[in-house]
């Protein structure tokens, strides 16, 4: 059982620390060179013990201190099937860009030489439904592809989901509207979220997680 949630900002992203009386589950890693910044939320929580690092997506802002944590912490990485290869090769990949998203398409190119993201090997490479048992924890993987073919969410608990970067809090809640590798499954994943009926979201943009009524009143949006 969850015991407690820690969201914090790493880079460009928002992890999520999920604490468990048997170790501790990232959900995310950030960006490249934050690996001390979420070792101090580890030290802030009295904690040592990181036992998985769940990427929800290989975009370099969620995998990118994976590596240098599993060196660190022994902790074992797990994505995806279907984005385990872009982030072995240290990609990212956009697909289609939309709206301000066309921004970062211009200065990805000048970050990825300043803050490359390491390619890094996944110990578990999972596809939709695996359960993580290892870890102590009810926790499942679902798949939301769109936003990168294997984009997946982190069940816990069968009530709260992990949902990467298919949902974003800032601002007002909204689906993902600037990067997709295919738009419609934005939406098919959207539903395929709203029928687990979750009671609460946690996204991979945004501190403040999503309730289960603001899920079900959300709309797949490209403004």
């Amino acid at each position: 059982m969850v015991t407690n949630i820690r969201s914090f900002q790493a880079g460009q992203c928002v992890a999520h620390l999920i604490e468990a009386p048997s170790g501790l589950i990232l959900v995310d890693a950030g960006s490249p060179r934050n690996e001390k910044k979420i070792l101090c939320q580890l030290k802030a929580l009295g904690r040592e013990d990181l036992k998985l690092i769940f990427i929800t997506h290989a975009h370099f802002d969620h995998y990118g201190s994976a590596a240098a944590l599993r060196r660190l912490t022994g902790a074992t990485i797990a994505i995806h099937e279907q984005d385990v290869d872009f982030m072995a090769r240290g990609e990212t990949p956009l697909g289609s860009v939309r709206g301000r998203g066309r921004i970062a398409q211009v200065f990805l190119p000048l970050a990825d030489l300043l803050v490359r993201p390491e390619p890094t090997q996944a110990d578990i490479v999972f596809a939709d439904g695996h359960r993580f048992i290892q870890f102590d924890l009810e926790s499942t993987a679902v798949h939301l592809p769109g936003h990168t073919p294997g984009s997946s969410g982190l069940i816990v608990d069968n009530r709260i989901v992990f949902a990467g970067d298919l949902l974003s809090t800032t601002g007002e809640p909204h689906t993902q509207r600037y990067y997709a590798t295919n738009w419609s499954q934005i939406s098919e994943s959207l539903d395929r979220l709203k029928a687990l009926k979750p009671e609460w979201v946690y996204t991979g943009h945004g501190r403040q997680p999503l309730s289960g009524e603001e899920l079900q009143r959300l709309e797949v949006s490209w403004d």
